[in-house]
């Protein structure tokens, strides 16, 4: 209260780098009120945080006498759409669960499917790659006993890649394809 009064309260904060998290999300993620001031204000509490939050990558806080919060973020970039137990959410690259689906906009991302998918995502993203013109047939990834992949194709047609080296089967496969239509 007194170092609000001398004119030590918090009176503007600049937030940089969100997207898809908004300002009252990020002040209150932080732990800014009008009731802050900013002696007292615990930056590294603030940005322990705000990384804890499942959008945000890294983030910084810094104060800028006299009554001045700056906060950067960089947020975790949507990589694909993950199905476990019914519910599909949106993931990084990482495999961190980021949110719900909420945005249709976001359709268009690989989707996969089980337990433990999202943490071998890295994987599967090769074997799309690796799949050059099949790629647009796959439908989705089903991660299956957390030790294997099958490819759900738009047909329906489920291709069952190998548990170890699952890549090495893609040449095969689209040898298959290509003279053959599967």
């Amino acid at each position: 209260f007194v170092a609000r009064e001398v004119g030590l309260g918090v009176k503007v904060v600049t937030i940089s780098g969100i997207a898809r998290l908004d300002e009252r999300q990020t002040l209150a993620i932080a732990g800014i009120s009008p009731k802050s001031s900013i002696p007292f204000f615990d930056v590294d509490a603030a940005r322990e945080k705000l990384e804890k939050t499942p959008l945000v990558a890294s983030a910084s806080v810094r104060k800028l006498y006299p009554g001045r919060l700056v906060i950067d973020i960089v947020e975790r970039q949507p990589a694909a759409l993950w199905q476990r137990d019914g519910e599909v959410s949106i993931v990084a690259a990482d495999g961190a669960a980021l949110d719900a689906l909420k945005e249709t906009r976001l359709n268009d991302l690989p989707f996969v499917v089980g337990k433990g998918a999202n943490k071998r995502l890295v994987e599967y993203l090769a074997l799309l790659d690796a799949a050059q013109e099949l790629k647009a047939k796959i439908e989705a990834g089903v991660f299956v006993s957390e030790r294997r992949w099958n490819l759900r194709m738009k047909t329906g047609v489920d291709v069952k890649l190998p548990e170890n080296d699952p890549a090495s089967a893609m040449p095969a496969l689209l040898k298959l394809e290509r003279e053959g239509r599967i």
